[in-house]
């Protein structure tokens, strides 16, 4: 129970931060738009990398430091592109309010508000793993961080890791269903384009930190 205890607190700290795949959990959970499905690519990828630095195979990535900056550079060009797309919806909206079906309280009682446009599973599911798997910081903190802590604890190293592959999925999955309370706060054209020139810019700055090393 102590091994898995301590996976779950570091686990939990480590994902508990605003980036990139928090961020569009978020806008998920609140457009109601595969929210589940979201969170379950996210806990499943932190899971199999979670294995990965447990197992030991972190030393491949170690002895081979191009993998580490090939997903840096792809990283950094998908999040400029994702924040671009961001930066468009802030500055040109296409002027429809989140209204939530048979949920007028998400609307704030908006009169004539339109449903959010659904998006097909297929590119979210792809945003998501490139948002995850093309993130350089996953792989210091999720294989190389929590493998290092693991091998303290021995022949318990396995509990370990599934404290902290717990702690992905009670962070994500309350990310995607609480998200969806905030949608009464996002029922305006103009509440969307806040969140989406937020989104714009954290995106950016990862981009670009991940650029400069």
């Amino acid at each position: 129970m102590t091994s898995v205890l301590a996976g779950f607190g570091l686990g939990l700290s480590l994902i508990v931060a605003i980036g990139a795949q928090n961020l569009f959990v978020l806008r998920q959970g609140i457009r109601r738009e595969h929210a589940l499905a979201v969170a379950a690519v996210c806990a499943v990828s932190d899971a199999a990398l979670i294995a990965v630095g447990v197992s030991g195979l972190g030393a491949v990535l170690q002895a081979a430091p191009w993998l580490v900056d090939a997903a840096r550079w792809g990283g950094a060009i998908f999040l400029g592109g994702y924040a671009l797309l961001a930066a468009r919806r802030a500055l040109r909206p296409s002027g429809a309010a989140l209204r939530i079906e048979g949920d007028p309280a998400a609307a704030g009682g908006a009169p004539g508000g339109a449903v959010a446009t659904r998006t097909r599973l297929a590119p979210v599911i792809l945003t998501c793993l490139a948002l995850t798997w093309l993130n350089p910081h996953v792989y210091l903190d999720t294989v190389f961080l929590l493998g290092s802590v693991a091998s303290t604890h021995g022949a318990l190293r396995w509990w370990f890791a599934a404290g902290a592959a717990t702690a992905s999925v009670v962070w994500f999955f309350s990310l995607a269903l609480g998200a969806r309370h905030l949608g009464r706060w996002l029922s305006s054209p103009r509440a969307w384009r806040v969140l989406d020139g937020i989104i714009a810019v954290v995106m950016l700055a990862i981009a670009v930190s991940l650029v400069l090393g």
